[in-house]
């Protein structure tokens, strides 16, 4: 329906999210098998979690930078017209981006669903605010066709120590919140002034 990306992504995440409180009537899931608490597992006593990250971010990276596929998803991003002349069809890279998102949205469900013995009903406020500044911080421009997976990867890791780091010195948790929304519009004001830049070169 030509709906924006990023409109259509949160427009989802309320009918999801007030979906699954009607399922579960806010009820919180216990008693689950042992097997099922993936994140809880070790290895040389680095959680799973931190093997799922480094393994995806590393596998994703490379695949963005020597992929076809890869490239295209930067090219539609950057300019989906001139994509369209070379011959890439945005509104195909468009939704398997969109599958792909989902599936990454899935992993990342599953492991912090099994971080404790039950499964919240509800996620922490304002998720969707830290991911989206992760990935502006971490390089992605709002206007499309730049950004790198490391660089993202490496910004969610800044804010969870600046996160710990608030707890350890009995700072408010609203500041990270007012932090996370400083750095977006100095990094979405900086990209624009970038570009600027470049046009006028």
């Amino acid at each position: 329906m030509r709906i924006p990306s990023i409109v259509a992504t949160l427009g989802m995440l309320s009918i999801l999210k007030g979906g699954l409180i009607s399922a579960t009537g806010g009820t919180w899931i216990t008693g689950m098998p042992g097997g099922f608490f993936i994140a809880q597992g070790r290895l040389f006593g680095i959680p799973a979690p931190v093997y799922f990250m480094v393994s995806l971010t590393i596998i994703m990276a490379l695949w963005m930078r020597y992929s076809a596929l890869g490239r295209s998803i930067y090219a539609v991003g950057g300019n989906s017209e001139a994509a369209r002349a070379t011959g890439l069809n945005p509104e195909r890279t468009c939704v398997f981006v969109f599958a792909l998102h989902g599936f990454f949205a899935g992993i990342a469900a599953l492991l912090f669903a099994t971080q404790l013995q039950v499964i919240q009903s509800t996620v922490p406020p304002n998720l969707e605010l830290t991911v989206i500044t992760a990935a502006v911080i971490g390089g992605v421009s709002i206007l499309g066709g730049t950004g790198t997976v490391i660089g993202s990867t490496l910004a969610a890791i800044l804010f969870a120590c600046i996160g710990s780091a608030l707890i350890f010195l009995s700072v408010s948790a609203y500041w990270l919140r007012a932090v996370l929304g400083l750095l977006i519009l100095a990094t979405v004001l900086a990209d624009m002034a970038r570009r600027k830049r470049g046009l006028i070169q």
